[in-house]
């Protein structure tokens, strides 16, 4: 689990599926290009002092409280995620996320789902973060690749780095996300 897969893999998809009233692929092309957005969105974050300090106690908060149940998910608390990950950019993050999510979804107006599922796995994403960069839970480690010459002093921005290093972060971010997840919450 040294990417992204590991963590979509843990979303019950199906369950947000039905929760929303639309197809499994339609759930799953939503959830695909959202995982990447918030783990991107994060990274931005935590690039600079005071980032990278709120998100390490946010991270603290929800270290070992992954949900593995939709029922067990608190919207309310994802909706705040997503704020303070995208601020003001949440409905360009999500539209921009849709954009590169609808050939997945044969035609279907992919960006009301994908604005939905944000806060619905954002406890999930996060909980999942932090039990890599804390410790607990089943522990993914990031591609070490020559730690000396990559490691930029801040442990947390290699981790979210070396998430969005993977095939799915680097399409979504280098692609429709790019200019979005710059500077996290302006």
């Amino acid at each position: 689990m040294n990417d992204l897969s590991g963590l979509i893999d843990m979303i019950p998809i199906g369950d947000i599926a039905e929760k929303l009233g639309v197809d499994r692929s339609v759930a799953e092309a939503a959830v695909e290009v959202a995982v990447p957005a918030i783990v991107g969105g994060m990274a931005a974050n935590a690039k600079d002092d005071k980032g990278a300090e709120s998100l390490q106690k946010a991270l603290g908060h929800h270290k070992g409280r992954a949900p593995k149940k939709l029922a067990d998910i608190d919207e309310a608390d994802g909706e705040k995620i997503v704020a303070n990950v995208f601020g003001a950019k949440k409905n360009d993050v999500a539209r921009a996320a849709a954009t590169k999510a609808a050939s997945k979804a044969e035609g279907f107006d992919i960006g009301p789902i994908v604005e939905q599922v944000l806060p619905i796995i954002a406890p999930i994403v996060l909980a999942w973060v932090a039990n890599q960069f804390l410790g607990g839970g089943a522990k993914a480690e990031p591609e070490p690749a020559k730690k000396e010459e990559a490691s930029s002093g801040n442990p947390l921005g290699d981790l979210l780095g070396g998430l969005i290093s993977s095939k799915e972060g680097q399409d979504l971010i280098a692609g429709a996300l790019g200019g979005l997840l710059g500077g996290g919450r302006k």
